[in-house]
């Protein structure tokens, strides 16, 4: 489910965040950028997977391993393994479809 949530992401450089199973947008008018939503149904995916708890607890965990390692919060969140993937194929949107269970961890790094 897609919700607007500007009051929630009005401060923060973030235009979309997934907590499963919802899809909480900044813009209005990012309901109609597919690549944005098709980055974040990935993430319901992997949330799936790893049965919620565990995705949120390995995301923040592997969030901190990368910025202590590289001392910069940006380069740390786009070297989560989560994130790694759903870059790499938001321009595939069939991906959803054809994608193997736990395929987040070849982008483990």
């Amino acid at each position: 489910m897609i919700i607007v949530c500007q009051w929630l992401l009005k401060n923060s450089k973030i235009k979309a965040i997934t907590i499963f199973p919802f899809i909480l947008l900044q813009n209005p008018q990012d309901r109609q950028n597919a690549v944005l939503i098709n980055h974040e149904k990935i993430h319901i995916r992997q949330q799936v997977e790893l049965l919620l708890i565990i995705f949120y607890v390995w995301y923040v965990v592997e969030y901190y391993w990368h910025y202590f390692k590289l001392k910069d919060s940006y380069l740390a969140y786009k070297s989560i393994s989560f994130e790694r993937e759903a870059y790499a194929m938001e321009d595939d949107l069939n991906y959803i479809k054809k994608r193997k269970p736990f395929s987040f961890w070849k982008y483990l790094s």
